[in-house]
């Protein structure tokens, strides 16, 4: 990952934790039920999620109480307007946002010297079946402070008062409860620490539970498609909900995409030519074998890119080259159709969320499209970063140039 690091484009917009705020990270840790980490330092991204933590405990997931109930830490107001590199919801980031509008003065008053801890409340204390994110609806998001600093400032007040009334500013008990309470929280007497919850409604999102969902439920008809095969099975055993149900895998996911106004398809669309071509050459790459040449000049120098198709069987050229083929016998004959012509991986990549979507429910369906057919890879980047990093491993070092100058030039 070295060389996407360099390039700015490997979690990048992480921040550093270490020193006071490691002990106030663990301490929320323990307030959430889970345990400490034992690193000195680590990164963090906009819901207090950490690579290093997670692979330290070798779960990605380790802010979740189970699937149904997912966490964020707050201990910087350097947090606000950062991504969220693991969002186990579509619309966690969106969440942030709500929070950080409606607090975000008094997070940064309180994150001064405390930290928060915060809950996703969904109404659900856990999952039974796949079809129970059917009633994700309405989130409460509620705050807890560690040390309990709200409570002490209630404790403090009531101690001012109780100092105040009749003669017992001359009582010393009073006096040494009053020190030992702003010796440990300091002078909370004007602080604003109460954080209202949070109310977000969800509609259409993605959740990681039972192995990915995607929940559409704004369109004709409700529609779930699942990243998990097995999950896909059981659900399809239910009967007492009305709603659309695909594996992710299944062909005719995209035409109900279509015929839902969800997606669509357009070769006349600039964009979509430009990223045909980044899907053409991404294409080739996969099937190019014994290459003598890196693969990135093969990729980027025309004469080259010919050669080596030239080289490829019949059938993988054709492939690599549906569209112009499909253009070519247009010109002779309109009754043909694309998805005879054109392969059905590079067919499907083509197509964009629908342009009468709102634009939270286009990123939701581009994160839907890159995963049908992950062969953009700009667009991989963009919308499905996990995916990304995971395949960005496997290729070799000219295809990771090639890769990195793609995303950093938006060709």
């Amino acid at each position: 990952m070295q060389k996407l690091k360099e390039a700015n484009l490997y979690r990048s917009e992480l921040i550093p934790v270490s020193g006071k705020l490691v002990a106030r990270y663990n301490q929320c840790l323990l307030k959430l039920g889970f345990t400490e980490t034992k690193l000195a330092s680590f990164t963090i991204d906009g819901i207090g999620w950490s690579p290093e933590i997670a692979e330290e405990k070798n779960n990605a997931s380790y802010l979740n109480n189970g699937e149904a109930n997912p966490h964020c830490i707050l201990i910087t107001p350097l947090q606000k307007g950062l991504p969220v590199y693991n969002p186990f919801h579509s619309y966690d980031r969106e969440v942030m946002k709500l929070v950080f509008q409606k607090h975000g003065d008094k997070i940064n008053n309180i994150t001064r010297d405390s930290a928060i801890c915060v809950d996703f409340d969904q109404n659900i204390d856990v999952f039974y079946d796949p079809l129970d994110v059917l009633r994700y609806k309405d989130i409460t998001v509620k705050f807890r402070l560690i040390n309990d600093l709200d409570k002490a400032k209630k404790e403090q007040l009531a101690l001012v008062e109780l100092f105040n009334k009749d003669n017992n500013f001359i009582d010393e008990t009073i006096h040494q409860q009053l020190l030992a309470s702003a010796k440990k929280y300091g002078d909370l007497r004007e602080r604003d620490l109460n954080l209202e919850p949070v109310s977000f409604t969800t509609d259409s999102f993605y959740t990681k539970a039972f192995g990915g969902i995607y929940v559409l439920r704004d369109f004709i008809l409700p529609m779930l498609v699942f990243e998990s095969e097995e999950t896909y099975k059981e659900a399809i055993q239910d009967t007492m909900h009305d709603v659309l149900m695909y594996h992710i895998s299944h062909p005719e996911l995209m035409e109900k995409l279509r015929n839902h106004s969800i997606a669509e398809f357009d070769l006349d669309d600039k964009m979509t030519m430009k990223r045909y071509e980044r899907i053409k050459k991404y294409v080739l790459s996969e099937l190019v074998e014994e290459a003598k040449h890196p693969i990135k000049d093969i990729l980027d120098d025309k004469m080259l890119f010919k050669g080596y198709l030239n080289k490829l069987e019949i059938s993988a050229r054709k492939k690599v080259m549906g569209v112009e083929r499909y253009l070519e016998k247009m010109q002779i004959n309109k009754d043909y159709k694309i998805e005879d012509i054109v392969d059905s991986e590079v067919y499907f990549a083509l197509h964009n969320p629908h342009s009468s979507l709102k634009p939270n429910h286009q990123d939701l369906i581009w994160k839907l499209l890159v995963n049908v057919a992950p062969k953009d890879i700009l667009f991989l980047y963009w919308y499905d970063k996990e995916e990304f990093y995971k395949q960005y491993k496997t290729w070799d070092n000219s295809m990771k140039e090639w890769v990195i100058n793609t995303i950093k030039n938006n060709f």
